[in-house]
C-alpha cells in the first residue's frame, strides 16, 4: 500500500477533500491509499457537516472519517506528502526533514510532475489535455503516469531546484474556514480538479 498523506491546518476542509476526493478518482484497486491530517488539529470522529455536503456533491465518500493531527511518523511513514499551502510542506518537513523530498504543496507537486510528463511526450506544453493551473484537466484527459510511483515522486524532486520560482499564492489553497459555503464549494471544485489530475498520474500507485 502506498500512502498520500495530504496537510492543512484544522483537517476540517481542505485536507478532509483531497483525501477523500482523491480516493474517489483512483481507479478501483488502486494500491495508493489517501490520507490526511492537521498541523492544529486534534482527534475527534466524524466529518464537519459543510464538508460532508460538498463532497457527497463531488460524488465522494465521508464515511468512517476522522481528523487527527500531523506527526512526525505519519510524515515518514508516506510515500507522498502534499500540503495544501506551503505553511503546510513546511511543517512536514520541520518534523521530519529526511521526507523532504517527498513533500510538496498539492499545486507544486502537479506542476513539476505534469511538466516531467510534457516533456517526456516531446513538449506538447498548452496541447490538448494540458493542465490548467488548478491542476484540473479541461477536456477530462490529461497526462497519465509514465513510471513508477517513486520515480515521479523522485523525478519531481529533481526538478525543484531548477523550477523558476511562483508567488506563493500559486502554491497555495485557500483556506474556506469561516467563509460562505459558496467558498467552501470553490475550495472542493479546485481540489477535485487538482486530484483527478493525481490520479491520472499515479495510476495503480505501484508501493515505494
Amino acid at each position: 500500500m502506498t500512502r498520500v498523506l495530504f496537510i492543512c491546518t484544522g483537517n476540517v476542509h481542505r485536507s478532509v477533500l483531497a483525501e477523500r476526493l482523491l480516493a474517489a478518482r483512483l481507479p478501483p484497486g488502486s494500491a495508493v491509499r489517501p490520507e490526511s491530517a492537521g498541523t492544529e488539529a486534534w482527534p475527534r470522529p466524524g466529518m464537519e457537516s459543510s464538508t460532508m455536503a460538498v463532497l457527497e456533491k463531488l460524488g465522494g465518500d465521508g464515511s468512517g472519517f476522522a481528523a487527527r493531527p500531523l506527526t512526525a511518523q505519519l510524515v515518514v511513514g508516506a510515500a507522498l506528502v502534499l500540503g495544501l499551502a506551503r505553511e503546510h510542506r513546511e511543517a512536514a518537513v520541520r518534523l521530519a526533514p529526511s521526507a523532504m523530498r517527498r513533500c510538496f504543496t498539492l499545486k507544486e507537486f502537479l506542476r513539476l510532475a505534469v511538466r516531467g510528463v510534457d516533456e517526456g511526450r516531446g513538449g506538447e506544453v498548452g496541447g490538448e489535455g494540458a493542465a490548467t493551473a488548478q491542476g484540473g484537466v479541461p477536456d477530462g484527459e490529461g497526462p497519465r503516469i509514465v513510471d513508477g510511483f517513486d520515480v515521479v515522486v523522485a523525478a519531481a524532486a529533481g526538478r525543484r531546484g531548477a523550477a523558476a520560482p511562483v508567488p506563493p499564492a500559486e502554491d497555495d489553497v485557500t483556506d474556506p474556514w469561516g467563509r460562505p459555503h459558496s467558498v467552501l464549494y470553490g475550495c472542493a471544485r479546485e481540489i477535485d480538479g487538482a486530484v483527478s489530475t493525481l490520479a491520472r498520474l499515479l495510476g495503480g500507485g505501484a508501493s515505494v
